[in-house]
């Protein structure tokens, strides 16, 4: 008895030194607060990027790694909004960070941020009159049925890739299991639009499950307007759509714009017409001339 009364105050001190704040993720701002020379810790247990104020300069260093994330403070800091985003999904955290002076206060313990239970599953939500009864027996992965989807893939993808080129970051929507795909700056695209006099240029790309859109940067080089016709790509796609309906003339804000295509597989290059390689014409008369000329190879 006296062995368990000495054991028991030392696993208690220990489990108050490794206590762990959780706080869940209800897509409410979470506050975080820290104290200035002082390092934070925030447990996510995911790969995130880290959106941050310019006005934060140096004041505020921030570090991400194998799902944690280390913020430490140099000097107080006015209550501040962060944006974590998971670089698998897309999906935002927001967390609110003020800096105070903590000298004679007890440290901060970490923080661990876990999803709430009324997180909402994205594009794939299952009908609520799906779930499986108590009677029915559990289904194996062979015999389950299939998610069923409110939205198209394509439509879906579409407008998550509008939302990352031109919305605001903090609120860009979660995507379950969607990819960003490498870039293809070196793609020849001269083939997509040939009737009009546009420059194009790769911006991105996303994938999920066997659908692909890329993001093409259209930009007007003529000094009138263009009225932008999907019928006029060419490629094998599933769908296509323009961020604006037409181009302005060179020169204006409005000469720029972006179109999305949307493909099966990774490779867009695939799904493009080829390109053909100019033939210099009194070359090729050249050649013919010599090979019908008498004693030429025909007749070897």
């Amino acid at each position: 008895m006296r062995r368990l009364n000495l054991f028991l105050p030392l696993w208690l001190g220990c489990t108050a030194v490794q206590a762990v704040e959780l706080m869940p993720w209800e897509r409410l701002p979470l506050s975080v607060p820290l104290y200035v020379d002082q390092e934070r810790i925030i447990f996510i247990d995911q790969n995130v990027r880290v959106g941050a104020p310019r006005s934060l300069g140096d004041t505020l260093r921030i570090q991400s790694t194998g799902g944690a994330l280390y913020l430490r403070a140099n000097a107080p800091i006015e209550p501040t909004r962060l944006h974590l985003q998971d670089v698998r999904t897309g999906e935002i955290i927001l967390i609110d960070i003020a800096a105070t002076e903590g000298q004679g206060q007890p440290a901060l313990e970490p923080v661990k941020i876990v999803k709430g239970p009324g997180t909402s599953m994205g594009y794939s939500d299952t009908p609520e009159d799906a779930t499986d009864s108590d009677d029915d027996p559990p289904l194996t992965a062979a015999d389950s049925p299939p998610v069923s989807r409110q939205t198209p893939i394509p439509v879906v993808l579409i407008r998550y890739a509008a939302q990352n080129l031109y919305a605001p970051l903090r609120t860009v929507e979660p995507l379950p299991g969607v990819l960003p795909v490498k870039s293809r700056r070196d793609l020849d695209l001269t083939g997509l639009m040939p009737t009009q006099p546009v420059s194009m240029q790769w911006l991105g790309a996303w994938q999920m499950e066997d659908h692909t859109v890329s993001a093409i940067k259209l930009q007007n080089r003529a000094a009138t307007s263009i009225a932008l016709d999907p019928r006029e790509l060419r490629g094998d796609f599933i769908s296509a759509a323009f961020q604006h309906p037409h181009l302005g003339p060179t020169g204006l804000a409005s000469d720029t714009t972006v179109v999305y295509l949307v493909t099966r597989g990774r490779d867009l290059a695939q799904a493009l017409p080829p390109v053909l390689s100019p033939v210099d014409a009194s070359t090729a008369l050249t050649a013919s001339a010599v090979s019908a000329a008498p004693g030429g190879d025909h007749d070897q």
